[in-house]
């Protein structure tokens, strides 16, 4: 993915050094964080995840960016930037209004968010009560080695990661994030995934519709670039991870989608750039 000579976002904040904070309790699930996209990795479960996230936070001790850090840090300004000039254009395109963007914020193993503790091993994240983005960015290093995710430091995978949280600051601004977790609190477990899944491959969708304006505004993705975007979809699917975690998956468990529902939905997002085509949540189980 062809980023060079492009501006950085100016809505990030650095927490990289600072102190995790105290034991902080994540409340209801209408509040709580949309996990980020490896969740479930080795077999794992959000309700393990959760737990994690009120545990005592530790500190960090000021650390020197290493040349890797030092690329994807640029690459993930560039990547939010070009979130905030491509949602901005299909804002105004759509007769939506301004679009007020997100703040990314960094951090090393955990933070404070208006959700709750945040974690790394959460992955990204997005948190609808502060409207920022959480990233560690060791979580690209744990793409490449944990999922074996194709691409170097400035992939189309790795942008796709970000786009799919600024997707769920979207589902925020239309008011479906909202609603959503609404329906989840009066419902039962099973059903409230059911309508996680929808958030997620929505996000997804968004993060589609990203790539399509980032490719005819700037020709900045090539084919391979689309293709190492795909293969990571596919390799983040609940199914995938359930299977590779624990030998089995459990559809009722499912809280992000199959890799075969999340690679469709990238894909759709993509080939349309249409916002008005984010129907998760009008298809039937069987159209998903």
């Amino acid at each position: 993915m062809r980023l060079e000579g492009r501006r950085e976002s100016e809505n990030v904040e650095d927490r990289r050094g600072m102190s995790t904070g105290t034991k902080v309790g994540l409340g209801g699930i209408g509040g709580l964080i949309i996990a980020g996209l490896i969740t479930l990795l080795m077999g794992g479960n959000i309700t393990d995840v959760l737990q994690m996230g009120m545990q005592e936070g530790g500190s960090v001790a000021p650390q020197e960016m290493t040349q890797e850090e030092q690329e994807l840090d640029k690459f993930s300004r560039q990547v939010m930037a070009s979130t905030e000039d491509i949602w901005s254009q299909i804002f105004k395109e759509y007769g939506i209004g301004e679009y007020p963007a997100p703040t990314l914020v960094l951090y090393r193993g955990g933070t404070q968010t208006a959700c709750g503790q945040g974690q790394a091993a959460m992955g990204p994240f997005y948190c609808s009560g502060d409207q920022n983005v959480y990233l560690d960015l060791s979580f690209f290093q744990t793409m490449d080695s944990q999922l074996g995710v194709k691409g170097d430091n400035s992939s189309l995978a790795k942008a796709y990661v970000i786009a799919h949280e600024v997707g769920h600051h979207i589902e925020y601004l239309m008011g479906t994030l909202d609603k959503a977790h609404q329906r989840m609190q009066a419902t039962n477990q099973t059903n409230a995934n059911k309508y996680s899944v929808r958030l997620e491959l929505m996000a997804d969708f968004y993060a589609g519709v990203w790539a399509h304006y980032e490719s005819q505004m700037f020709g900045s993705i090539s084919d391979r670039d689309l293709q190492e975007a795909i293969d990571c979809a596919q390799k983040i699917g609940d199914d995938y991870l359930q299977k590779r975690g624990q030998g089995y998956a459990s559809p009722e468990t499912f809280t992000h989608g199959t890799s075969a529902q999340r690679m469709k939905w990238f894909k759709k997002g993509y080939q349309t750039g249409d916002v008005r085509q984010a129907t998760t949540f009008q298809e039937s189980d069987a159209t998903l």
